[in-house]
């Protein structure tokens, strides 16, 4: 079945059925509750017709068989609830498309060995599919199923590209539904509202999001490079009570995340529409320069391409003595292949920032999540060493380097 036909669904079948007393029923749950049949909007305990003080359980005929076929510790206890072999029946039911649950649907029309479809990822009123290729003459027909049986689910989309580097965005075919991709997600005591079309949202990384912000001291700093629509950002303001500097590329993304910051009622955050190492260079050195004496952290999640950005902070503060030294961890994220991971991951920013990052100045190593079965992606958490901030301009860099550090020194003036 390619197209969806709800008709196909309509029988009726006989299931086995016990009546006991109203009183008894909660008793009898140690042993029928893992029998009772369970389907969508049908109750499996039921009133007895023109009788109060009984009720009739449904059993799933695949489970429970009969009286005799149960355990003998399990006869004895519906024993003493007058319950015997002959208080069992066979009840007919009128089964129709709305009864059935989404595995059992899809079991049931796609090709055998192909009815694999339970990985999704929902935000707010989007379905958002990445189906394989075998599973793409039945597109519509699952998309169908998720909209009629997803509580709340108003659109289904399939990813029909892969991510664009430069704005995380991608595009996407509409299965069933509207072709309505405005929507509200909650996160970490926050509201984010976006156009899922346009912009990067993985629900995936709400534990990520989650841990990074219980990493953030209260009332600390947050340089949020890559901040998409807010999912550091806005959360590190409200909850954390942090001063944010809050920057993205893509046009859409910094419209949503200006958005959100009016939409949770946020103070002390700062927005940006910039190219990710011209926000480093041109926003953080004015903030070091006041001598900060709060802990200060960058995030920089663009697993892609983030790690070739570490570079921006090579020569940042050149020429400037660094007396207290200020306290800048980053937050730097990339895709590492399975097998070598941890090591690829420190051996990329060390290459990256063209110095060795000692032991001591590593936070935390974490595996964020598996992107498939040999791809992983990682976040190195570690404190910047201050000779790659104070690192003198090197001759064959380009000006501007040198023109920012005219540019440093007089602001400290």
């Amino acid at each position: 079945m390619t197209e969806l036909d709800r008709a196909k669904f309509t029988k009726e079948v006989t299931v086995p059925s016990v009546e006991i007393q109203s009183k008894n029923v909660g008793k009898s749950m140690p042993v029928f509750k893992k029998y009772l049949l369970k389907m969508e909007k049908l109750k499996p305990v039921t009133e007895v017709q023109g009788n109060d003080e009984r009720r009739k359980l449904l059993l799933d005929p695949i489970l429970f068989e009969t009286f005799d076929k149960l355990r003998e510790e399990d006869q004895q206890k519906l024993s003493e609830l007058d319950l015997n072999k002959n208080s069992f029946s066979n009840t007919s039911l009128h089964l129709e498309y709305h009864n059935f649950r989404i595995d059992d649907v899809f079991k049931a029309v796609l090709p055998e060995g192909k009815e694999g479809c339970t990985s999704y990822s929902r935000i707010g009123h989007i379905i958002h599919l990445n189906l394989r290729d075998h599973l793409l003459p039945y597109k519509n027909l699952i998309g169908q199923v998720l909209v009629d049986k997803l509580i709340g689910v108003k659109t289904v989309v399939n990813k029909s590209s892969a991510i664009d580097s430069t704005y995380r965005n991608f595009q996407m075919e509409v299965l069933a539904g509207e072709a309505d991709f405005v929507t509200e997600v909650k996160e970490n005591l926050c509201t984010f509202k976006f156009d899922f079309s346009q912009v990067y949202w993985n629900s995936r990384l709400c534990t990520e999001h989650e841990r990074i912000i219980k990493l953030l001291p209260q009332k600390s700093v947050l340089f949020d490079v890559f901040a998409g629509v807010g999912p550091f950002s806005v959360p590190a303001a409200k909850v954390r009570k942090c001063r944010v500097f809050a920057n993205d590329l893509n046009p859409s993304s910094y419209h949503w995340l200006k958005e959100n910051v009016r939409l949770n009622k946020v103070e002390n955050v700062d927005t940006f529409n910039l190219d990710g190492r011209q926000f480093i260079r041109e926003q953080m050195p004015p903030f070091l320069l006041t001598r900060p004496t709060e802990p200060i952290h960058v995030t920089m999640n663009l697993p892609a391409l983030a790690v070739e950005f570490l570079d921006a902070f090579i020569g940042l503060l050149s020429g400037v003595e660094l007396d207290p030294l200020l306290d800048i961890t980053v937050h730097v994220y990339s895709f590492c292949e399975e097998s070598s991971a941890f090591s690829e991951m420190r051996t990329k920013v060390e290459s990256a920032l063209k110095h060795s990052i000692e032991n001591e100045q590593i936070v935390e190593l974490v595996d964020v999540r598996d992107v498939s079965p040999k791809k992983h992606m990682l976040r190195l958490s570690f404190r910047i060493p201050p000779d790659v901030l104070t690192k003198a301009a090197e001759e064959e860099t380009s000006s501007e380097p040198k023109r920012l550090k005219l540019d440093l020194e007089t602001q400290d003036r």
